[in-house]
């Protein structure tokens, strides 16, 4: 089994955080002599998952996370494009390139960039490498994972409160272990706050190459059927194609409820916004930011750091005025929140 190190506190407050990470460990070979760390002004680089910056959720928190480091530490960055019905091969040399340029931190945004991190992070032991969502072993790799599966709770507290036909709908992007954790999450909170409420689910393709993360129409249209079903509240977690849910449930006049980012809040959004009730986050963008500190300070984290309740690494939004009028809603989530932190509630991951 992994042994898995939990922070000690909130991913936005990180200051002190790389005081708990392991040094990177191995030398460079002649072969690898690019690998230099910071050396030319070169910091935090990200390599984007599918769907690419300006999805409103998963990427454009990593993207915060890039810019709150350059801003704080004046250095170079980098932020690279996926690239259509690419391999993993392709990954392998994007993350090499960025490796030899000399960027220290480079993170791979997403679970599908383990097998090419793997590989690469042998063989450049100087620079440290973070994956967002999937672990990877490497004495130089940080694996920055997220206890999705609460923050999916507290959106079914939401959705079994917010609901009045007694129905609401759950939209994957991809069948695929990770998204498995939303929906685990969500389907118990709703049954543990209402046992009459029924949960309708979706994915929308077996694989990322099919476009379940990053299409809008499918989305949309999964989104209508649900709502066809009477389901009054949808929650996505489909990163791009989560838009077209959203936009489905706004022109419906039902609840949406976004994910990984405050969705409430992206300008691209702000037209469906008053039918966004909530969402459920994680905080992408203050994992890559710490990883790019512990760096910069000497000391870069390694290893599996995992970001829950309990560090405020996931959490649920209220950012919308109309999450305080539906009666009940406020003190059920805290409750269940609470509960989740003190270990009352155990939240099944699958």
């Amino acid at each position: 089994m992994r042994r898995i190190s939990r922070l000690t506190r909130a991913a936005v407050g990180v200051a002190s955080l790389a005081l708990a990470a392991t040094a990177c460990g191995g030398t460079s070979s002649e072969k690898d002599s690019g690998d230099s760390g910071t050396k030319g002004g070169k910091g935090l680089a990200i390599a984007y998952d599918i769907g690419g910056r300006g999805d409103q959720s998963f990427n454009d928190a990593a993207y915060a996370g890039l810019e709150r480091a350059k801003k704080e530490f004046g250095y170079a960055t980098a932020d690279i494009e996926p690239t259509e019905g690419e391999t993993d091969a392709d990954k392998e040399q994007r993350l090499a390139s960025l490796a030899r340029q000399g960027y220290n931190p480079v993170i791979g945004v997403g679970f599908a960039y383990g097998p090419a991190m793997k590989a690469v992070a042998a063989k450049y032991p100087k620079t440290t490498f973070g994956i967002v969502d999937s672990v990877v072993e490497g004495k130089n790799v940080a694996s920055l994972v997220f206890a999705e599966e609460q923050a999916s709770y507290l959106a079914g507290v939401a959705a079994a409160k917010a609901t009045e036909t007694k129905s609401v709908g759950f939209v994957g992007g991809v069948d695929v272990p990770l998204i498995h954790k939303f929906e685990a999450g969500f389907k118990q909170g709703v049954r543990e706050t209402d046992p009459k409420v029924k949960v309708v689910s979706q994915y929308l393709t077996q694989t990322a190459e099919e476009g379940g993360f990053s299409s809008p129409d499918k989305g949309r249209a999964a989104a209508e059927g649900q709502i066809e079903k009477k389901a009054d509240v949808v929650y996505h977690a489909a990163g791009l194609s989560g838009q077209g849910v959203i936009e489905a449930a706004a022109k419906a006049g039902v609840w949406a409820i976004g994910v990984d980012s405050d969705q409430y809040k992206q300008e691209a959004l702000a037209k469906y916004k008053d039918r966004i009730l909530t969402s459920a986050t994680k905080d992408v963008g203050g994992s890559v930011y710490a990883l790019a500190k512990s760096v910069e300070d000497g000391k870069p984290l390694t290893g599996t750091q995992t970001f829950d309740l309990k560090v405020d690494g996931v959490g649920l939004t209220e950012t919308n005025p109309q999450f305080a009028t539906v009666p009940g809603l406020k003190d059920a989530v805290a409750k269940a929140k609470s509960g989740i932190i003190d270990g009352s509630i155990k939240v099944r991951t699958e």
